[in-house]
């Protein structure tokens, strides 16, 4: 996914623009055959989008030419080589953004004077997206995490390194040819720069946290620090602050896939305990009811979940794609309710809700 989608992003994006902000949504495709249209779909619905603007009486000729020339420069900004599994173009007078997101999205383009964000939200949440922290005597690296890599992420100070006399002592550490490094003061602050900064990246997009290195290393930053003893494992692994990326993803995905575990098996006891103090709720009729008024406190999604729904004023019935009074991305307007009121969602894998219809949740009340 293009940038990382934290709350100050998301704040930004929802702001209200000048009309008209413009949203094109397009789902795309990783391999062949089926990427094979996805260049025609995409200049189709930029052309879609441009004579919605000529046709808008409420679209200024200025405002026109403006935001026509931001679709323009985005659609040259795209590489559908490297498609993921949906598009997103923003385009507003005087700004545009692409998001390639990791989950499918409804193909649509919608005028209106703030972006269209609950499909990049619901993308973001399915990520379930995590930081490494990768630590060495002399470099310390943070890498952004998702379903199936890393990459390396330069947020605040990060990658962060200091110069020592040896230059190859980690790598004579890790075979024992010289004393421990961790020992030293300059280590110590080093490390302790390194947690603090790590706290302000916590703070401002808060995640599961993996930390990599040496046993000594890692030792030594959760004495000097907090985010050590917050982290979600500490993966015994040197060598790694440097990447690449490929060695960070192998040692510590085990982990990332342990905690996955963990994690449904929690999302199903929370589930099952709110049956039995009868705060249960299943489907997306009943369970956007429960949203509305603020009542949901979990609410766990199957990965794959889709459904269409028509709302016939009151309820939601099923509807097929096409209808012209069809709602398409029904499920991800619940997910990005149900954060907006403070919920926790959960994606869980394909199957994990058999019997709650794809989609379940525990109220508060």
């Amino acid at each position: 996914m293009h940038p990382v989608l934290s709350s100050d992003t998301l704040a930004r994006l929802r702001r209200q623009r000048p009309y008209p902000a413009v949203s094109v949504l397009m789902p795309t495709h990783r391999r062949e055959p089926d990427n094979a249209q996805d260049p025609v779909r995409l200049r189709n619905l930029m052309a879609q989008a441009k004579e919605q603007l000529e046709a808008d009486p409420a679209v200024t000729r200025q405002s026109r030419i403006d935001v026509t020339g931001q679709l323009d420069q985005a659609l040259t900004e795209i590489d559908l080589v490297h498609a993921e599994d949906g598009l997103v173009v923003f385009a507003a007078p005087g700004e545009h953004e692409v998001w390639m997101l990791g989950r499918s999205v409804p193909e649509r383009v919608v005028l209106s004077d703030t972006f269209l964000t609950r499909n990049l939200v619901s993308a973001q949440a399915a990520e379930r997206p995590f930081w490494t922290l990768a630590v060495s005597s002399d470099r310390v690296s943070l890498w952004s995490g998702g379903p199936d890599r890393v990459t390396e992420d330069d947020t605040g100070p990060f990658p962060m390194t200091r110069v020592r006399e040896n230059q190859d002592a980690e790598r004579e550490e890790r075979i024992g040819n010289v004393p421990s490094a961790f020992s030293d003061e300059e280590t110590r602050h080093f490390l302790r720069e390194a947690d603090h900064a790590m706290t302000g990246v916590l703070k401002t997009d808060p995640r599961p946290l993996y930390v990599a290195g040496e046993a000594a290393a890692l030792a030594l930053l959760a004495d000097v620090g907090t985010v050590a003893r917050g982290a979600a494992a500490h993966v015994t692994h040197g060598g790694l602050a440097s990447g690449p990326a490929g060695a960070v993803w192998q040692a510590v995905r085990p982990y990332v896939e342990d905690q996955a575990d963990k994690d449904v098996a929690g999302v199903l006891g929370e589930l099952d305990k709110a049956r039995g103090r009868r705060a249960f709720a299943a489907g997306v009729d009943e369970i956007l009811q429960n949203v509305t008024s603020g009542r949901v406190a979990l609410l766990a999604v199957e990965e794959n979940y889709r459904e269409t729904v028509r709302d016939s004023g009151g309820h939601l019935l099923p509807a097929e794609p096409g209808d012209l009074d069809a709602i398409n991305d029904i499920v991800d307007e619940i997910v990005e309710q149900s954060l907006e009121t403070g919920a926790e969602v959960r994606f869980v894998p394909d199957g994990t809700l058999a019997g709650m219809g794809g989609i379940a949740s525990a109220l508060r009340y």
